[in-house]
């Protein structure tokens, strides 16, 4: 069978390159990353497989930006969340949360992208160290976040550091279950087990935050303690 082809335009430099990004996620999404062929992507990104080096020199090159865009796209949706909460650091906190822990942060075609670039990231250095970036940039926000609570003394930083080494992998085992079991989960389940967790930790209470949670918002709701 001949991979879908779009129609050939004429287009800007940028969305070229998100085009290629795009088929390529696509087809390791579909197949894994032996689907994603210099050909394969080229035909489904609908250009010729000579733009592939033109724009990103090499597809190791370009299977590194697919991935990137992948992850860093997730902490994005949880930056995106804070430029619509106030000052207080514990909605802060809650609003990055909940973001990471609903859609489209969690998402099963997500994971089995994520899943297919896992065996290329133990084999091929640039593309590890590109994952520690993105691992260290979402958990560097939230440090960021956790350090900014008032819990009623100075918090050292090394403690900091593994409070949000720990709350980074309640998040991470929740988006991935999450995502995959989705038919297990009520709605807004996963937020509301994201924050008890989180703010048992940090020692700290986060579920007073309903807003986060859309069937919890009325006057009624009730919550984890």
């Amino acid at each position: 069978m001949q991979p879908e082809r779009r129609p050939y335009i004429r287009d800007s430099e940028e969305n070229r390159r998100e085009a290629l990004i795009a088929a390529t996620q696509a087809l390791v999404a579909e197949g894994g990353p032996q689907a994603a062929t210099v050909r394969a992507i080229a035909a489904r990104a609908g250009v010729t497989p000579g733009l592939i080096r033109h724009y990103f020199g090499s597809k190791d090159e370009l299977t590194r930006a697919a991935y990137t865009a992948l992850v860093d796209g997730m902490t994005d949706k949880g930056a995106d969340a804070l430029a619509g909460v106030g000052a207080d650091p514990g909605e802060r906190l809650a609003a990055f949360i909940a973001a990471s822990l609903r859609p489209p942060v969690v998402d099963a075609r997500a994971v089995g992208l994520w899943a297919g670039y896992l065996h290329q990231v133990q084999s091929d250095p640039d593309l590890l160290a590109q994952h520690e970036l993105s691992y260290l940039r979402y958990r560097d926000q939230l440090q960021e976040l956790i350090a900014g609570l008032d819990r009623g003394a100075p918090i050292p930083d090394e403690q900091l550091r593994r409070e949000a080494i720990a709350c980074n992998a309640v998040i991470d085992g929740l988006w991935l279950e999450g995502s995959i079991l989705s038919h297990s989960f009520q709605q807004g389940e996963l937020v509301r087990i994201g924050l008890a967790s989180v703010g048992a930790i940090l020692g700290v209470t986060l579920t007073n935050y309903p807003m986060f949670i859309p069937e919890l918002s009325g006057p009624s709701a009730t919550i984890l303690p």
